[in-house]
């Protein structure tokens, strides 16, 4: 059974409709089906016929608006939270809202697991961390996710709900690489100033959704990352030589500022290198792509079979 106990049908409520929800639902909530009832929140009609014809029940709601959510209030057993927060500001309102409305009456679920961002970190300086490395966060997009999940880990102490935060980083599969930033010929950083990244292919962190359903402990972080240790730039040029496009130029710091944006700036003040212990330990995750040279190699390999 899909969430680890049997306890006849379990209902699972999956919050945010995205690319990785629909792995989850398709790759592993599908070969389940019996033993659970899945309801996908969604916020736009025309997403409901995929999830129908997935077999999961659509439910129409929208986390700015906490009185569109009154029909979660005792709905799940188990909640998959996998949405963004909103786009400004230094509080997650969204995540909030979704509390709000899960408390407002009736059973509470007896689990909550939270999708974050390693960006709460911060910037490292290159070091190796692990999840006791305290939130440092450098940008109003970390902060409303280091918002998230204090709120998360507060209400699941009080309401006695087991909350699990997955700290997830750059997520990449075969139609989710630098790509056309390759073909824009954006530059790079040189190798003495360029930053620590860190990856994880889509398939594993909806792998990793599934294992924490099953396995997630009360309040803990787990830092959702495969076994890479690449520079940012050395990732593009993996990605530029698997498609044989141009490695983009390295620049220095100051010269990269005039041709890059603030955003993309942004994830290149940050350098880290993050451990994936309690993954492998706790979650007992085998990654499918333990590293970007597998999933980037798939990639390539599935381009070159269409073309031929």
């Amino acid at each position: 059974m899909v969430v680890g106990y049997n306890a006849g049908v379990q209902k699972i409520l999956i919050v945010g409709s995205g690319d990785i929800a629909r792995r989850v639902f398709s790759r592993f909530f599908s070969r389940f089906a019996g033993h659970y009832r899945a309801y996908a929140l969604l916020r736009e009609p025309d997403q409901a016929a995929w999830w129908r014809a997935a077999g999961a029940i659509p439910l129409f709601g929208d986390l700015d608006d906490r009185a569109s959510l009154r029909r979660l209030a005792g709905l799940a057993d188990r909640v998959l939270h996998l949405a963004p927060p909103p786009g400004t500001g230094h509080r997650d309102t969204r995540t909030r809202n979704l509390l709000a409305a899960l408390g407002a009456g009736g059973s509470l679920p007896r689990q909550l697991i939270y999708i974050g961002t390693t960006g709460v970190y911060g910037d490292c300086a290159g070091v190796l961390i692990d999840e006791t490395r305290p939130c440092r966060p450098q940008s109003e997009r970390a902060a409303r996710r280091v918002d998230a999940e204090r709120r998360l880990r507060d209400w699941g102490r009080r309401r006695g709900v087991r909350v699990s935060i997955l700290r997830a980083p750059g997520i990449y599969a075969a139609d989710r690489l630098p790509l056309e930033r390759l073909r824009q010929g954006l530059p790079a950083l040189l190798a003495a100033e360029d930053a620590w990244s860190n990856h994880l292919h889509a398939d594993d962190l909806a792998a990793a959704c599934v294992a924490a359903l099953r396995r997630g402990r009360a309040n803990r972080v787990v830092n959702i990352v495969d076994d890479s240790r690449l520079r940012m730039a050395d990732y593009f040029d993996r990605v530029a030589d698997a498609f044989a496009l141009p490695r983009p130029r390295r620049l220095s710091w100051d010269e990269a500022a005039t041709r890059l944006s603030p955003l993309q700036l942004s994830f290149m003040r940050e350098s880290r290198q993050i451990g994936n212990h309690r993954l492998k330990q706790e979650l007992k995750l085998r990654l499918a792509y333990p590293t970007v040279e597998v999933g980037i190699a798939e990639a390539a390999a599935g381009k070159n079979t269409c073309s031929s």
